[in-house]
């Protein structure tokens, strides 16, 4: 049985905390690889603006390209409709077949929230999911269990190192013209400002 990890987002801009979460679950748990997948809408952010789906995928593999063991999958970017993550995994595990053992890798803070989500009954079902960081303010497993039962024995609790690292940071950061340098891998950081993404008048210089 093989393990693949599967940390999923809209990734606007992914950065240094998504893939440090990454790399540590894929060590920790002993995981051939890991895949990030964008979202084309996160049903949590509808009301949200999104960077175009392209700009985010570019950004998405220029973070992957130095670890030979991220890929980047476009199953969400290729369909239409809100990114549920109970189908994004459904597809994952068919293309990937039963011999492979999905860990889905979230925030506890996220976990805190699963009931919220679309199906997380069969979401469960479909994979073991690592819960990374220190528990947030408000989750409580017992409360969780109650509304989702059987997810505290799915769940796989993973301290890493806390990187307070948000994207609606970052975007605010680059509008403001501060820094986002060591925030997000150089390639991503040279890419936001080659494209002037999140501000329209960013043209690079001193902020980098």
């Amino acid at each position: 049985m093989s393990r693949i990890g599967v940390l999923g987002g809209t990734f606007d801009p992914i950065h240094y905390g998504h893939l440090a979460a990454a790399e540590e679950a894929r060590v920790a748990l002993g995981l051939e690889q890991v895949l990030l997948v964008p979202a084309r809408v996160s049903p949590l952010k509808l009301d949200q603006p999104l960077t175009p789906a392209h700009h985010r995928l570019a950004m998405t593999r220029l973070a992957a390209a130095s670890n030979p063991h991220f890929a980047v999958s476009t199953v969400d970017l290729d369909r239409e409709g809100p990114s549920y993550t109970v189908d994004t995994l459904s597809l994952l595990q068919a293309g990937l077949g039963p011999a492979t053992e999905l860990y889905f890798i979230m925030g506890t803070d996220s976990l805190a929230g699963l009931a919220r989500w679309h199906d997380p009954a069969r979401l469960i079902q479909l994979c073991r999911i690592v819960a990374v960081s220190r528990p947030a303010d408000g989750y409580d497993p017992t409360a969780l269990e109650q509304l989702v039962p059987g997810v505290t024995e799915r769940v796989i609790h993973l301290r890493v190192p806390l990187l307070d690292i948000a994207a609606a940071d970052l975007r605010q950061r680059v509008r403001e013209g501060r820094p986002i340098r060591y925030y997000v891998p150089p390639a991503v950081m040279d890419y936001i400002y080659a494209h002037q993404l999140y501000h329209p008048r960013q043209s690079g210089g001193s902020t980098r």
